[in-house]
């Protein structure tokens, strides 16, 4: 009776996922798991039990959910970052950790002065040697068509790293305005009387951003262009009509780690409180205070610290590349969990290679 359950035990040890924890009744069955999970060093990892999760929600409720994972909970309770969700090594380094993690809001004057007038002109700020290779992006619609329902660009407005305005302006519809929002977007019709026509503004963006060279050149490997962060930037391009290469493009709203556990985008207010720790949108949105919030939350992403694999994903091409191909059958049976693991490749690319020069 002992031995088939130690035998039991071991085979069930044996079939176990190497990053999710998850147990199969035979050994193909895992494989088969391993081949469509895409598990990979760059999903977030309890600091704990070290279990993969496809988002940080999927940790953050291994952590500090209804149904949390017991052990970690009780740690992660006492030394844990509700921001990061990073394990520390005591109370103390804690503390000393939560002082740089939680951010402070844009100061409420900062933002006035940052939008004091109409930067209709491309500023760059090359002082001390900073140079602008990532660039943050955000819209702010009124209503069209006779519900005023269809979104209209009334204001863009363009940061760099270090949250200087490099491009704000009220944008002149092509089309009339039913409805300027005023309640969110602080839009009055005299703003857009007088404001910028979408060609100009749309020919001073683009320009900016592939550095000149036309949109064809860098659309297979990026050229020269700057990287463009943003969340839902697909709609606020669209509303610009701008085309911009998606591999150069890094949005809040659809980066895998970011988003629900339903697969489902997250809200830019809820992303900044929750990994950023401070509140946005309270009010009038400002499209300035958009561009600050993804471009920390970017580089807050950008900045983890994770193992290179052997071949990391240097492009889109790559991207989806299943390396469990290139093994046949009889050798990836004999694999323990670990060595599968080993394997494995991302299904997303991780803001984590940009700081590598994979971009």
């Amino acid at each position: 009776m002992d031995y088939y359950r130690s035998t039991e035990n071991s085979e069930s040890s044996r079939n176990k996922c190497a990053a999710c924890y998850r147990q199969f009744n035979r050994m193909e069955h895992l494989v088969d798991h391993m081949r469509t999970s895409f598990h990979s060093v760059h999903e977030p990892m309890c600091g704990v039990c070290k279990k993969h999760c496809r988002s940080f929600e999927s940790l953050r409720e291994h952590l500090i959910g209804p149904l949390p994972k017991v052990e970690c909970a009780k740690i992660f309770s006492t030394r844990g970052c509700n921001i990061c969700l990073t394990i520390l090594d005591n109370p103390n380094s804690l503390r000393m950790h939560r002082a740089t993690c939680q951010l402070p809001r844009p100061n409420a004057l900062v933002i006035r002065m940052a939008n004091l007038g109409v930067y209709d002109e491309i500023k760059i700020d090359n002082s001390r040697g900073r140079s602008t290779k990532v660039v943050s992006l955000a819209c702010k619609m009124v209503g069209g068509g006779s519900d005023g329902s269809l979104d209209v660009c009334g204001r863009v407005c363009l940061t760099d790293e270090y949250d200087n305005m490099i491009f704000h302006s009220y944008v002149k519809p092509q089309i009339p305005v039913t409805n300027y929002r005023y309640e969110t977007t602080g839009i009055r019709p005299e703003y857009l009387r007088d404001a910028m026509p979408l060609k100009q503004v749309q020919r001073k963006i683009q320009e900016f951003l592939c550095n000149g060279e036309p949109v064809w050149k860098i659309r297979s490997r990026g050229g020269k262009a700057r990287i463009l962060v943003g969340h839902g930037l697909d709609h606020d391009l669209e509303c610009l009509g701008l085309e911009y290469p998606p591999i150069m493009i890094r949005d809040t709203a659809k980066y895998p780690p970011l988003m629900k556990t339903s697969k489902l985008s997250n809200s830019l207010k809820y992303l900044t409180q929750a990994y950023l720790g401070y509140d946005i949108q309270t009010g009038i949105q400002d499209p300035y205070e958009d561009c600050v919030s993804t471009m920390k939350l970017y580089m807050r992403m950008r900045s983890q610290n994770h193992k290179l694999e052997e071949n990391p994903i240097a492009n889109e091409t790559q991207q989806n590349r299943n390396t469990f191909a290139q093994w046949r059958e009889s050798d990836l049976g004999r694999m323990s969990p670990e060595e599968l693991l080993a394997i494995s490749r991302s299904d997303f690319y991780c803001w984590c290679l940009d700081l590598k020069g994979y971009a």
